[in-house]
């Protein structure tokens, strides 16, 4: 689907008759003269489909103070606990701003907003006094959680972004996406259990961001995968994608409650235990071998963790939960910075690769109000899982 057609197409959000405070959410930084951003904010938590709105903001013109940077954001993802924070039920929260350089209105001093987005690619425009380890033109991703990436331009204290290292193998898209996935499925590789090559690791949801980063990081290893995903219309192409990334095995749920199936399974490992497994489900736990681990990544089911007490006293099963936010909060900024040069690598050698991705252009000739649709649009499909691919924002 060609950017361009996008907001054509998407489901067309509920209109209502605008209130006041609607009205001041949209009306337009009026300025003859100056250039013009846009950030995509909200006011109070609840569906992104409803709460979401875009604000015109006044471009920077200000050289950045001493330790900061003015970067231009070149694309934004929107992950699922982006859904969660803007709802209100995630633990990472942002804070709001009243300090977007609008002269009145939302934004302005004594008018905070949330601005949405934690991942992020910019391009530096400008540094402040005092900044050498960035210049104009270098990519940067921000680090800090929760800032606010949704958005056209901003001043940020170098401290909050780290510079991409070899940019010149990355597309946008892949350094976009550089801070959440790819570590994650890394990570829950590394961290729990020494897996060596030839064993064994079972997952589900194989088919999201982090489920075909663990398929490919795995298979560079040599380590085998199978990888558990829904049943849906399109079910031979999606395994045929999996396969391709190096899925050693795709199954469905339904495919899993066969008793033969299972019993197939122990023919595909020889016997060789299951180590590891992510996201639990009770058919997939008891697949795993005595002493593995389970990893869990995911809440956005926001149900309780169930699993049989007879795996964990006749298994020995340990069940782990993994936050990469923690993970980033845990460690130094040189381990990060170890961590995004071992995941650049891994996309360098073609081991690696971003999911299919669909870029949702902003333009700067929208206005506020259509830009709020559209974007709102992007959300109400994401809740009816209504994409297939990765969604990331491009604000003119």
């Amino acid at each position: 689907m060609s950017v361009s057609r996008l907001a054509s197409v998407l489901p067309r959000a509920a209109r209502h008759a605008p209130s006041a405070l609607s009205r001041l959410i949209l009306r337009p930084f009026s300025t003859s003269k100056a250039r013009l951003a846009r950030a995509i904010v909200y006011t109070e938590n609840g569906d992104p489909a409803s709460v979401l709105q875009a604000l015109t903001i006044p471009d920077v013109t200000n050289k950045p103070p001493p330790s900061h940077a003015h970067v231009r954001f070149l694309l934004s993802p929107i992950n699922p606990a982006d859904i969660n924070v803007i709802e209100g039920v995630y633990p990472s929260r942002p804070t709001k701003t009243d300090n977007l350089g609008t002269r009145e209105g939302l934004g302005s001093e004594g008018h905070p907003v949330f601005v949405g987005g934690n991942e992020g690619l910019a391009q530096v425009v400008s540094v402040g006094e005092g900044v050498e380890a960035l210049r104009e033109g270098d990519w940067v991703v921000v680090t800090k959680q929760q800032s606010g990436t949704w958005m056209s331009e901003r001043i940020v204290p170098v401290v909050d972004v780290a510079k991409v290292p070899r940019r010149e193998a990355l597309t946008e898209a892949q350094a976009a996406t550089l801070t959440v996935n790819p570590p994650t499925a890394y990570n829950m590789l590394h961290d729990f259990v020494e897996l060596k090559e030839g064993d064994w690791v079972v997952q589900n949801g194989a088919n999201s961001a982090v489920g075909q980063a663990v398929i490919q990081i795995a298979a560079a290893k040599g380590i085998k995968t199978i990888n558990l995903v829904r049943n849906r219309e399109n079910l031979d192409e999606l395994k045929q994608t999996l396969t391709k990334l190096g899925a050693t095995h795709v199954l469905t749920y339904d495919e899993l409650a066969d008793k033969a199936v299972r019993e197939k399974i122990k023919g595909w490992t020889k016997g060789k235990e299951i180590r590891l497994g992510g996201k639990e489900t009770t058919m997939m736990a008891r697949l795993l071998g005595k002493d593995a681990h389970l990893v869990s990544y995911g809440a956005m089911s926001k149900q309780p963790l169930s699993l049989p007490t007879s795996l964990f006293i006749f298994k020995n099963l340990t069940a782990h939960g993994f936050w990469q936010s923690q993970w980033y909060k845990t460690r130094s900024a040189e381990e990060r910075d170890e961590l995004m040069k071992t995941i650049v690598q891994l996309i360098a050698e073609k081991k690696l690769d971003t999911p299919e991705i669909e870029v949702v252009k902003i333009g700067k000739e929208e206005s506020d109000t259509a830009a709020s649709e559209t974007i709102r649009g992007v959300f109400k499909a994401l809740s009816e899982g209504k994409y297939g691919k990765k969604v990331l924002l491009k604000l003119d």
